[in-house]
């Protein structure tokens, strides 16, 4: 047979090929188990049956405001069943999810309305005031639905009714078909989601994420989490931080149930886990933090396990011992908002857990291997695009290329471009690659410490101060220094009940560091934190001038 036959008469068909999305998940699911609960919030119980002709009914209401392919529909909405509703009903017209950090100010709410040119906005009554702020005289602002939750509670009471807008999102969603005949996209590279950056050095950048894309992250986030099949899955995880890593597609694939949380305390995740037999969870270290350091009337007792899913810095390893004893067995993922959240998962095996501690705790401190959809994961010297010897000690930058890579940046080619070169996405991360080739984080770029002309890692001292019996969180930045150029300062959070001194700090620094990387300030109080619980670095380099 001739090498090219397999060339010919072959070719893409309606029948063999259809574009990929993750819209197709929750068809599948109200087909298959209609009967199934697909969300919990509160009293309320929606079927699967019942949220894909909620979906379709919202996205057939969005049709009939003029919502129509290429369009931008924001939402500024805590975790409810109308953000997962949204997750559908936008993509379903070919329109773009745009979910709003809900702790942004007015003015950065406002830059992202106009930059990414929403048409609707979706707004909690708890975000109203803060909505209203940010479109006061904005010229041609968006069409504003207000949604009122009964789950709403202000402390432990429930919140007065206020509204700032008169339209009502269910009202909305009930002018329209739930039997509503949507198109899917007539391609997979069409944007599904549009996410935007922290935005600590300027202006934040907008994450274009692809339907393509976004269905692969179901398949990766159920693999690398092995999430399963008809899982209980917890909402601790803010679904406006990268679409809540594509979960809220992920759980129709598997027809999973959310169980919404509007308000993550410790009490309500422990009552939800005994509940509902809660069997997976994402957050932040701060969500271990709540929940190993809740009151003891806020705990419950569960004899089933609960899979954790975390991102940021690793947990010390007295902080896992902790959540295993609690209940609780640890993914530990690394991630960015341009790879659709956590790409990169510290594959843990078995035959590590009979190590002696000295050997198992530094593998539990390495962010690990390339995600299942994620082609190829590197350490690179940025200069030469080589990589660097897989030593363990030689940094380099974090690069990725694959299917889970956003599309690109919203109206910056510039910032697109650069952040491609060579082709490999540039992360801004450094790390180590180790001979097995699990990489480990060492720094973000910007927050490497150079002291008398010798580079600090500012996670290096972290991850020693952490051990600290006093310690509950710790931020390393650095402090401009006349003599050093700038030095490493310590901003720390200390346990309930517990108190050290600087003096503490810094002689328990000297004796796990090398001197010239201890710190030598260190400010007690509470670390400013993102909504998604991790810590505002350029907030305590502010800081850190000032004192």
């Amino acid at each position: 047979m001739s090498a090219n036959a397999y060339a010919r008469d072959l070719d893409r068909r309606e029948a063999n090929f259809q574009p990929l999305t993750p819209i197709s998940f929750l068809e599948r699911a109200a087909k298959v188990f209609p009967e199934r609960v697909a969300i919990i919030h509160g009293r309320e119980r929606v079927r699967y049956d019942a949220f894909y002709a909620r979906a379709r009914k919202l996205a057939s209401a969005l049709a009939k405001a003029g919502i129509g392919k290429g369009d931008t529909v924001a939402a500024l909405l805590p975790n409810i069943p109308l953000m997962l509703e949204l997750h559908y009903a936008v993509p379903m017209l070919g329109a773009v999810l745009n979910t709003i950090n809900t702790r942004l100010d007015a003015p950065m709410v406002r830059f992202i309305l106009e930059h990414g040119e929403a048409k609707i906005v979706f707004v909690d009554t708890e975000f109203s005031g803060l909505l209203a702020a940010a479109v006061e005289g904005m010229p041609g602002a968006p069409r504003i639905i207000e949604f009122r939750d009964g789950e709403w509670l202000d402390g432990e009471r429930e919140a007065a009714p206020s509204r700032h807008f008169n339209e009502d999102a269910v009202a909305f969603r009930e002018g329209g078909d739930g039997d509503f005949q949507y198109a899917r996209p007539s391609d997979e590279w069409d944007a599904i989601a549009l996410n935007y950056t922290s935005g600590t050095t300027g202006n934040p950048k907008g994450v274009v994420y692809s339907h393509r894309s976004a269905y692969l992250m179901c398949f990766a986030n159920s693999l690398a989490t092995d999430i399963g099949r008809h899982p209980i899955y917890l909402w601790t995880l803010p679904m406006f931080h990268c679409n809540g890593w594509c979960f809220p597609w992920t759980l129709s694939a598997v027809a999973g149930t959310h169980v919404c949380l509007r308000h993550v305390r410790a009490k309500a995740i422990f009552d939800a886990i005994l509940d509902h037999g809660v069997t997976h969870l994402c957050g932040a270290p701060i969500v271990m933090s709540t929940l190993l350091n809740a009151k003891l009337e806020e705990k419950a007792a569960f004899t089933t396990r609960v899979k954790f899913i975390t991102a940021a810095a690793p947990p010390p390893e007295s902080v896992l011992a902790a959540m295993k004893g609690a209940g609780f067995d640890v993914v530990h993922v690394y991630g960015l908002t341009e790879t659709y959240g956590p790409s990169v998962v510290n594959e843990w095996k078995d035959d590590w857990d009979s190590l002696p501690e000295a050997e198992r705790a530094p593998r539990m401190a390495r962010q690990g291997v390339n995600y299942p959809g994620l082609e190829d994961l590197a350490v690179l010297d940025p200069e030469t695009m080589e990589p660097v010897p897989a030593d363990g000690a030689t940094m380099g930058e974090v690069m990725f290329r694959g299917n889970i890579v956003m599309k690109g940046y919203l109206k910056n080619p510039k910032a697109s471009d650069e952040a491609f070169a060579g082709g490999w996405f540039h992360s801004g991360d450094l790390a180590v690659m180790h001979p097995d080739g699990y990489i480990q984080l060492k720094d973000r770029s910007k927050d490497v410490i150079i002291s008398g002309g010798e580079n600090i890692s500012s996670i290096e001292v972290e991850d020693v101060l952490f051990k600290h019996p006093a310690v509950m969180l710790v931020a390393v930045v650095a402090r401009p220094d006349e003599k050093w150029g700038e030095h490493p300062c310590a901003f720390i959070e200390l346990r309930q009940g517990v108190s050290a001194t600087e003096a503490d700090i810094i002689a328990y620094a000297r004796e796990h560091l090398a001197a010239f990387k201890a710190p030598r300030t260190v400010v007690f109080g509470d670390l400013p934190k993102t909504s998604t619980g991790k810590i505002q670095k350029f907030v305590l380099r502010d800081r850190a001038k000032s004192l």
